[in-house]
């Protein structure tokens, strides 16, 4: 279990960042009328944003490790 949170900390980061983020966006903006399908109930928003910074903290870390990589063999 420790080595899990250790391999995917910065996605676990993200994914309750985005998932905190999902829910205040529903709390605030939100949708009104309820025929909004993310945005009409909290759990969808709070999973569509968990997600959401789930997919974008991979895509960084993915970059992050591809420019290390080539920089590495650039010397």
């Amino acid at each position: 279990m420790k080595e899990f949170i250790r391999k995917y900390l910065i996605e676990i980061i993200f994914s309750v960042a985005g998932a905190i983020g999902g829910f205040l966006y529903w709390k605030f903006i939100g949708c009104l009328s309820g025929t909004c399908v993310i945005k009409s109930v909290w759990y969808m928003s709070t999973l569509y944003g968990g997600m959401l910074g789930w997919v974008i903290s991979s895509l960084g870390k993915d970059l992050i490790l591809r420019f290390k990589k080539e920089k590495k063999y650039d010397q």
